[in-house]
């Protein structure tokens, strides 16, 4: 059985190489290099959205529409108290006539960027309105500006690793590493749940830090390069 043919991840190349420069390939000045790097990284969801249901059902309509703006009232005044602005918080409600009753119902979504803050809220409500309002398991996501950040510096690490791992094979060869001359990002992968979606998929029974895990986003890249070698430099004493 023939052995696995071997991957070249670093060549040093002669002066007959071409270097794409300004969309015309022109030779490089001088010796080179030729890299190729990856990396790896992962990001935490950036938001956590809650959802806290509750309604009311009463034979007069004022009354079952003041039970139910008490405690909305009381839920958006303590999520202002923690920080929460008016653009992060969507009311909607519901009125209707059931029978002989008049029924009200309300949702308030809450979106959060401090978890520590989102989960002070939500015992804080626990506590102050128990079984009068159900609260949803938080739903947590990326931002696409999260996103984008995550692609830059996933991009970023791999370029210094090439560069890294092209200044270890010129030294191995007693060589100093010149200038980049060429580097070209090859491939770019992203996989995991960070999807902004009003709808979370994930069980109730996971706990906050399993949901946070499920919804944390990875992404890597490969990159090319080729850089300029420079020969050794040999440093003469002189006597004064």
């Amino acid at each position: 059985m023939a052995p696995p043919p071997a991957r070249v991840f670093a060549e040093l190349g002669p002066e007959r190489a071409l270097v794409e420069r300004g969309g015309s390939p022109v030779p490089p000045p001088g010796r080179e290099v030729r890299v190729s790097g990856s990396a790896e990284l992962s990001a935490g969801p950036d938001r956590a959205r809650v959802s806290v249901r509750l309604g009311s059902r009463k034979e007069a309509a004022e009354a079952a529409r003041s039970s139910v703006t008490r405690r909305l009232e009381f839920i958006a005044h303590r999520a202002r108290l923690r920080g929460v602005t008016e653009e992060n918080m969507t009311i909607t409600e519901d009125f209707s006539r059931v029978e002989n009753t008049y029924q009200m119902e309300a949702e308030v979504c809450i979106t959060f960027s401090d978890f520590g803050k989102m989960q002070k809220v939500c015992n804080l409500l626990i506590e102050k309105l128990g079984t009068s309002v159900t609260i949803s398991p938080p739903h947590f996501y990326h931002t696409p500006e999260a996103l984008d950040t995550l692609r830059r510096q996933v991009c970023v690490a791999a370029v210094r690793n090439t560069r890294r791992k092209a200044q270890e094979v010129c030294q191995l060869f007693g060589q100093s590493l010149g200038k980049p001359l060429l580097i070209r990002e090859e491939e770019t992968k992203e996989w995991g749940c960070h999807i902004d979606s009003p709808v979370s998929n994930s069980p109730d029974s996971l706990t906050l830090q399993e949901r946070i895990q499920n919804a944390t986003a990875y992404a890597s890249c490969r990159v090319f390069a080729v850089f300029e070698i420079r020969g050794k430099e040999h440093k003469r004493n002189k006597l004064l």
